[in-house]
């Protein structure tokens, strides 16, 4: 059932972890480098892996023999490591600067978009929200991505350095705050009876 409140909350949470904003440095950085990025290309592909992991994420696990409770566990420290990450200003992903072909996939589809920490994101939100309003999310978020990797030059400009790092350090502690609560409700789960 499509809840505008759940698809709000996905949309603000794979926000805060795809981070594109915090990305724009990288960006412009690798388009510097190989000259032009494919947004569209870029977006297609993050947006497949995101998809696809959240409609068969859940039975990749069950090979494993891991439950959704403990990869929400293991995606909540994740999510925690990457709020630290942003609000310490440390950088855990170091783009190879010799991948100049393929720059639209490696590295911004992949790992800057749809990395570990987004894909991770994925499946634990599906342990507190329905599949549709994740799917919307993460289509809102793709067009937001879009937009910004068609407009990064312009983005740099009205932002400014201090904009970027004042935005990246309060989703930071946005991300840190969600990493508690999903860890709380999967480590420590309420029973009723």
């Amino acid at each position: 059932m499509v809840d505008f409140k759940q698809i709000l909350s996905v949309s603000l949470i794979l926000f805060s972890v795809i981070d594109i904003l915090g990305s724009i440095p990288i960006i412009i950085n690798l388009r510097k480098k190989v000259g032009h990025i494919q947004s569209e290309k870029a977006t297609l592909a993050a947006g497949v892996l995101m998809i696809a992991f959240l409609l068969v994420g859940k039975s990749i696990l069950s090979l494993f023999g891991i439950g959704v409770e403990d990869f929400a566990i293991a995606g909540a420290l994740i999510i925690f490591a990457l709020g630290a990450e942003m609000i310490l200003g440390i950088e855990l992903f170091k783009p190879d600067p010799e991948a100049t072909s393929s720059a639209s996939i490696v590295p911004i589809a992949f790992p800057l978009i749809a990395g570990a920490g987004t894909l991770t994101t994925i499946l634990t939100l599906k342990a507190e929200f329905e599949q549709v309003n994740i799917a919307i999310g993460i289509l809102l978020n793709l067009i937001f991505v879009y937009i910004v990797l068609k407009s990064t030059t312009w983005l740099e400009r009205k932002l400014g350095k201090t904009g970027v790092d004042v935005l990246r350090r309060i989703f930071g502690i946005i991300l840190l705050s969600i990493a508690v609560k999903i860890f709380k409700s999967n480590a420590f789960p309420i029973t009723v009876g």
